[in-house]
């Protein structure tokens, strides 16, 4: 790493992890019930660097300097972006997206590449075989490989 006051707080980011929050479609995750969420989970804090409500209101909650809590294994590397939703009414796993969070995450995305431009596109499922989770619900590496 360079030294100097520029890279003080570079970091390395070759991957752009898309997540769901897991929760259901129709029951309100708010930041605030995701921060004690993770705190529960023994975090310091929200583990996502991004969080995008139904509203399609992208929240910071982690800066990009700082290293996530979102993918072990990855977390060094990469940025963690998640939505508010991924399961249906049910509480199955679905891709639950409103208009306002397809919107906002491809900007956000678009935005990210413009920084981290040899940053791949993954969604959490898609890290690696041993990640049995259907987490973000949808194709995330198919959706948004070619930005």
């Amino acid at each position: 790493m360079k030294s100097g006051s520029f890279y003080q707080n570079y970091r390395e980011v070759n991957l752009l992890v898309v997540h769901c929050s897991a929760t259901r479609c129709d029951r309100q995750f708010s930041v605030a019930a995701l921060r004690r969420s993770h705190l529960a989970r023994g975090f310091a804090d929200i583990g996502y660097h991004f969080y995008i409500t139904r509203d399609g209101e992208v929240h910071i909650c982690r800066p990009a300097h700082q290293i996530g809590a979102h993918a072990t294994g990855w977390n060094d590397k990469s940025l963690g972006i998640c939505y508010e939703g991924g399961l249906d009414e049910k509480g199955r796993p679905a891709d639950t997206r409103t208009y306002a969070q397809r919107c906002a995450l491809l900007d956000l995305l678009r935005q990210l590449k413009k920084d981290y431009p040899d940053a791949r596109i993954l969604g959490h499922c898609q890290l690696s075989a041993s990640v049995h989770k259907a987490c973000p619900c949808f194709d995330a590496k198919g959706e948004y490989g070619e930005l």
